[in-house]
């Protein structure tokens, strides 16, 4: 996939969260290469190009063309719904404990309540100190 990604990211192998478009995307010419990117997900840099092209939502300042895949989000699922390759629905886990080491995984940047997300790996169990029957997940 091709997008274009700000200074700060034009690095193989430099991770990244779509999400989504900003006021200053709508009347840009390059747009639909940006937002080819899917909402909610996460993207590698793969390979950079040597074109650059100004930005509006960077303060003008240029951004490089990329090659980007995407790659899972971890995450914490319930147990209960926890079939390596099957698509659930998101439930956010409703915590409150940000020290937690696992808070991360049970508040992951850019899904959402009710989202769609295919489990691609299954890690191991999650010591919950709410006592949550909870395992760690790869998402698309």
């Amino acid at each position: 996939m091709i997008t274009m990604v700000p200074p700060y990211l034009a690095e193989p192998g430099r991770e990244f969260y779509f999400l989504g478009p900003c006021e200053e995307c709508e009347g840009c010419r390059f747009n639909k290469i940006c937002l080819s990117l899917e909402e909610g997900s996460r993207y590698r840099v793969t390979g950079l190009r040597p074109q650059n092209h100004p930005c509006a939502a960077f303060e003008g300042e240029c951004v490089t063309v990329a090659e980007v895949e995407k790659v899972p989000t971890p995450a914490a699922i319930p147990k209960r719904s926890a079939i390596e390759g099957s698509v659930i629905t998101y439930h956010e886990v409703e915590c409150f404990n940000a020290g937690c080491p696992n808070y991360k995984r049970c508040k992951p940047i850019g899904k959402a309540e009710g989202m769609k997300n295919r489990i691609v790996t299954l890690g191991k169990k999650i010591e919950c100190p709410m006592g949550l029957d909870l395992v760690e997940a790869e998402l698309f």
